[in-house]
């Protein structure tokens, strides 16, 4: 039937894509079900520098597209829905999608994770009215102003590094005593001159009208910025899987070492299981080790 396959894989960012590339090679009847364009996150990452094979970087909204067409190539498919919920019946896997049910032997899920909130006022209410996360997305808005990136890891120093090419200054706020980002982004940081980093502080409360004007720190102080980034880690996108397979309590997805959940046909692949590096490049040997896995279940 046209919604059954061997396997359906939930999620398109790096590690689906490389699952899919894999699965469709092994032969497998293979789906890919992805709620935005193949790539995930990565399609808003402007330079990819620590992947493997591109010496000079690559942008997030190129390497995406580049495995989706081996992907396709190989033979699996794609749909643009969301998944809402997985029930298991019997042999078969039955993925509740807001526009169809896709039936599997297998399900590998890469659904990868969503950018934690700091729950604070003006966060949701500014959204887009100067509340960022992604810098190569929205530095435009901020030709000459002041903004603010929030966060201390790999990502906020990026993102950071982005705006203040194109920003009039960047405040990097950090809750920490220093950060936690590899030293290569720390090294290149410190030599921009319009960036300065508060450590030990944290953001209370975002300000405004109708757009950002200010935030005020746990020091009590005001400074006036025109915009928030926001990178302080990721929350797994699992929701829709909780009384199906076993979670920890941060939400990632337990597997064994063949990336296998609890449940029996039903893997997981990316920065959504327990024990991810988190890294471009993990999420990719995840996605083929899954495949491998999925093809070695299928098979007996």
């Amino acid at each position: 039937m046209a919604n059954e396959f061997d396997l359906v894989i939930l999620g398109g960012g790096l590690a689906g894509l490389t699952a899919a590339l894999y699965s469709a090679r092994f032969g497998l009847h293979t789906c890919v079900v992805e709620q935005m364009a193949a790539g995930g996150q990565i399609l808003n990452v402007e330079k990819i520098e620590n992947y493997p094979g591109f010496p000079e970087g690559v942008a997030g909204f190129d390497l995406g597209p580049i495995v989706q067409e081996q992907a396709e190539a190989a033979g699996a498919e794609f749909t643009m829905d969301t998944a809402i919920g997985l029930a298991i019946d019997g042999e078969r896997r039955v993925v509740r999608c807001e526009g169809a049910e896709l039936i599997s032997k297998c399900v590998i899920v890469a659904t990868g994770s969503a950018f934690r909130e700091l729950g604070i006022p003006g966060e949701r209410e500014f959204l887009g009215k100067g509340v960022s996360h992604c810098a190569s997305c929205d530095a435009p808005f901020f030709v000459g102003k002041k903004v603010a990136v929030v966060g201390g890891g790999d990502s906020a120093l990026d993102e950071a590094a982005v705006l203040a090419a194109q920003v009039g200054r960047v405040s990097v706020v950090h809750r920490g005593a220093s950060f936690s980002a590899q030293q290569v982004a720390i090294d290149r940081l410190a030599e921009l001159p319009n960036v300065d980093t508060l450590f030990g502080a944290e953001i209370h409360e975002i300000i405004g009208e109708q757009t950002v004007s200010r935030v005020r720190l746990s020091t009590g102080a005001d400074v006036d910025v025109s915009g928030v980034f926001i990178f302080v880690g990721l929350e797994p996108n699992t929701r829709f899987l909780e009384g199906v397979v076993d979670l920890d309590p941060a939400g990632h997805i337990v597997v064994d070492q063949h990336l296998q959940t609890s449940v029996s046909g039903v893997f997981a692949a990316g920065d959504l299981r327990q024990g991810s590096a988190r890294q471009l490049v993990s999420a990719a040997g995840d996605g083929a080790s899954a495949a491998v896995f999925a093809a070695q279940y299928l098979r007996g």
